[in-house]
């Protein structure tokens, strides 16, 4: 953490949080082997257990996804089903404790944390439905797995990335007329910034982009087609996007490890990217077309 005066200095610039990037996306679910076998067909492994819970982090690259089939106490949690959702998404901030204060000062709502011996206590607000945004500044030499996670023996702790796979976005469905709300929330609260219409990237380009004020990754918010799909209340983080330099090859690797991709003539692979075939009844991975960061080959 840092000291009271560096937390004075988050403020009404660009990047207001002092992000960084994703840490990682957790995965509520009682069927944690079954997913499992899912993220390492994309290429995760399997790195460390948690010390307490029935909680497992895979890693590729730099990329953590924690698969999370513990049940909590805690009121407004995202208790784990056998359809995999995805419970939270984990930002990387200068100042965790600052980037908190200040999401709640812009009206955030606070979750209440019950931390166990052993375990550190990681700031989050609510998101999208049952969802939690955490806030995370320890992901350096000395991260949050290093406290409440005990390394898999035998294992590489940094597994390398297939086909230069990393972070791109995730994508969200909203409820009808909703757009401006999601907006202003992820603007006000975190610096988001829309992009224009006319940019796009995949082969799903829908909804309204939202470009992190890091500039590492994206939100893609959907709406439902009126007379075709009905979500209004059950808004939630609905898929992950990965970025790869190169689609075909990423799809030939993934494809040589048992993954499926839809192929139809309104969605199918190419140069631009990709949408994977469900697993567990609505877990998808959209491939796009993205340069790998500059700085992808940092420790995680």
């Amino acid at each position: 953490m840092h000291d009271s005066a560096d937390r004075e200095d988050l403020g009404e610039w660009p990047n207001p949080l002092g992000m960084e990037g994703i840490e990682f996306i957790e995965y509520a679910t009682t069927r944690p082997q079954a997913l499992g076998q899912v993220l390492e067909m994309m290429g995760f492994r399997p790195i460390a257990r948690h010390r307490s819970r029935e909680v497992l982090l895979y890693r590729q690259g730099r990329m953590n996804v924690v698969i999370n089939a513990h049940t909590s106490s805690m009121p407004r949690s995202v208790q784990p089903t056998e359809t995999p959702v995805i419970a939270a998404v984990a930002l990387r901030v200068r100042d965790a404790a600052a980037a908190y204060r200040r999401a709640l000062d812009r009206g955030a709502w606070a979750v209440p944390t019950h931390v166990e011996v052993m375990e550190l206590n990681i700031p989050a607000i609510h998101g999208v439905g049952t969802s939690r945004i955490y806030f995370v500044d320890r992901f350096r030499e000395f991260s949050i797995w290093d406290v409440d996670f005990v390394p898999i023996p035998t294992v590489d702790k940094q597994p390398p990335a297939v086909a230069g796979l990393h972070w791109f976005g995730l994508v969200q469905y909203i409820g009808i007329d909703r757009m401006a709300d999601w907006c202003e929330f992820y603007r006000e609260l975190f610096g988001f910034a829309e992009l224009p219409d006319e940019q796009r990237f995949g082969i799903l380009p829908k909804g309204r982009i939202l470009r992190s004020p890091c500039g590492t990754f994206y939100l893609q918010l959907i709406e439902p087609e009126p007379g075709i799909v009905d979500i209004e209340g059950s808004e939630s983080l609905q898929r992950l996007g990965l970025g790869t330099p190169d689609v075909p090859a990423a799809v030939a690797a993934l494809a040589a490890r048992g993954v499926e991709f839809v192929a139809s003539r309104q969605v199918h692979a190419d140069e631009r990217g990709a949408l994977t075939r469900s697993w567990l009844g609505d877990v998808m991975f959209e491939l796009v077309h993205h340069d790998v960061p500059a700085d992808a080959g940092a420790s995680a």
